[in-house]
């Protein structure tokens, strides 16, 4: 008995996913609940799992773009499972007049790949053991040369197709500056009070909640601070309509290597730095595993980028639509800056607010940014709750 795998809905508007990766090999035995494959669709990636255990065979190959609903693999729950070493399932492949030494080192995927590309695999060095020819070999190859420049040595370009998830980042950025009037204000903050304290208080912390202190937790309250102070940016732009919110689930942009994500926090003011911390933490291990769902990306009224984890001293994010602003938290660095009377070297972090002018004026943008800087550098108000 055969048990089919079918690419599940995971939407009302998406109707295709990509087959981003096979965590499991055609022909290889696996069990009820291992992790069988990757989707990716323009919102979300998210891992399969075997419902059923058996011998895997594939249908689809990485890269093939199928309906939702489609069947992408089999499983044949008939065969026992081994003792030891798993079964390989014959691979049953369309008959060839004939088979090249190459052809014979490649996998079945990579194979499948470079029939796609029109690619030719006698001219391909294997990278996989025993020289075989794998699925990065064939798609870091020019469709032109066979993966070598005219004169045989290393590739001048690579050519590959956007993931959906991509494209959708790609649209999704050029709309928002089309679609809203987008300026970025800047200000900077003292970061030695809240270092000083996070410090202080980190040990006893993890302790008795078991979720280090980070820095995320403290800015999304001091925006939740900033936001009651200044409502406009809590809002949206509805026809000839403004919406104003009365909540606050902040989206925080988590980058993965598919490409960065949005998962929202909700309800922040009513969390505390504990419940932030955990909230953030999961969606992180969501993120880097695909199993975001579409669910954690919705309905968030603001967002919060930092650049600073990849090294980022200063940058102009760009809002999230519908939403009317974003802050941009960058790198700490030591500097020297003025402090009653005195030059004193302190760890700062400069601060970008991207806003929609329609509905936000500079004024607004510019109080914002104050009054998150007060926040921040006065880390015990947020802690005790004022």
């Amino acid at each position: 008995m055969a048990y089919d795998l079918k690419i599940p809905s995971v939407g009302e508007s998406i109707t295709a996913a990509t087959i981003a990766k096979w965590h499991k090999a055609n022909g290889d035995y696996i069990h009820a609940g291992e992790e069988v494959l990757t989707i990716e669709t323009d919102k979300v990636s998210q891992t399969l799992e075997a419902q059923v255990s058996g011998i895997l065979h594939h249908l689809v190959t990485e890269g093939d773009e199928v309906n939702i609903g489609a069947v992408v693999a089999s499983i044949d729950e008939s065969v026992a499972a081994p003792d030891g070493a798993a079964v390989i399932a014959p691979v049953i492949l369309a008959p060839k007049a004939e088979i090249t030494e190459n052809e014979a080192k490649a996998t079945s995927v990579a194979s499948a790949i470079a029939g796609d590309r029109g690619i030719d695999l006698s001219k391909l060095k294997g990278s996989g053991p025993g020289g075989k020819i794998t699925k990065i070999d064939v798609m870091s190859a020019s469709p032109n040369s066979g993966g070598l420049s005219e004169n045989g040595g290393a590739k001048r370009t690579t050519r590959q197709k956007m993931t959906p998830l991509r494209r959708k980042i790609a649209d999704h950025l050029v709309n928002a500056q089309h679609d809203a009037a987008i300026l970025t204000t800047f200000n900077e903050c003292n970061m030695h009070a809240v270092m000083t304290i996070r410090k202080q208080v980190q040990d006893r912390f993890v302790e008795k909640y078991g979720v280090k202190l980070g820095f995320m937790s403290i800015f999304l309250k001091a925006v939740v601070g900033a936001l009651q102070t200044i409502p406009m940016i809590n809002a949206r732009i509805e026809g000839d309509e403004i919406v104003t919110n009365h909540f606050f689930d902040i989206g925080v942009a988590v980058g993965t290597e598919k490409g960065l994500v949005v998962p929202v926090v909700r309800d922040v003011d009513k969390k505390s730095l504990a419940e932030l911390e955990s909230d953030i933490a999961n969606y992180a291990k969501k993120a880097r595993d695909g199993k975001i769902q579409l669910s954690d990306l919705q309905g968030g009224v603001f967002t919060v980028t930092n650049g600073g984890t990849y090294g980022s001293l200063l940058s102009t994010p760009i809002i999230n639509p519908p939403q009317a602003g974003i802050l941009g938290m960058h790198s700490i660095q030591e500097r020297p800056i003025a402090e009653d009377g005195q030059v004193v070297i302190r760890p700062m972090m400069y601060l970008a607010l991207s806003y929609d002018h329609r509905i936000v004026d500079g004024k607004e943008a510019v109080t914002f940014l104050v009054k998150l800087k007060q926040g921040i550098e006065s880390p015990e108000l947020i802690l005790a709750g004022i």
